[in-house]
């Protein structure tokens, strides 16, 4: 995996963002001090579950030979009592039957970034 590099952009919040030759930035929403001019840091997180959620489901159902045209995949999160409450809805679109879209269900559960959210998560830190 390629890092994230990560500098102030312009703007009170903004922040410039590298990965590889990818550059995007991130900002918080006027109402909060920021000049909203990109996704905030939590819309990223919520953006990773769900592209790697519908990633791991056209790969999967791919696999079987399966009609799923599209898997829209919607994330939200929630703060509640210091919990970070992810909202995930899925619709799938295609030619499925119930055993294979409740297959795909457990397929969305199983897939990486769900799993690492899920997971235990240890963050080392170093100042250089």
């Amino acid at each position: 995996m390629r890092a994230v590099v990560s500098r102030f952009g312009s703007g009170h919040f903004q922040q410039a963002l590298d990965v590889g030759s990818d550059h995007f930035v991130s900002d918080i929403e006027q109402e909060k001090g920021g000049n909203s001019s990109g996704p905030s840091p939590h819309e990223y997180l919520a953006a990773a579950l769900a592209a790697c959620t519908g990633m791991t489901l056209k790969m999967y159902a791919g696999r079987k030979s399966w009609d799923l045209q599209d898997a829209v995949v919607k994330v939200d999160i929630e703060r509640i009592d210091e919990v970070e409450i992810f909202k995930r809805s899925i619709e799938l679109l295609g030619n499925l039957d119930i055993e294979q879209r409740e297959r795909l269900l457990e397929i969305a559960n199983k897939c990486p970034v769900h799993k690492a959210l899920a997971g235990k998560i240890e963050i080392n830190t170093n100042l250089l």
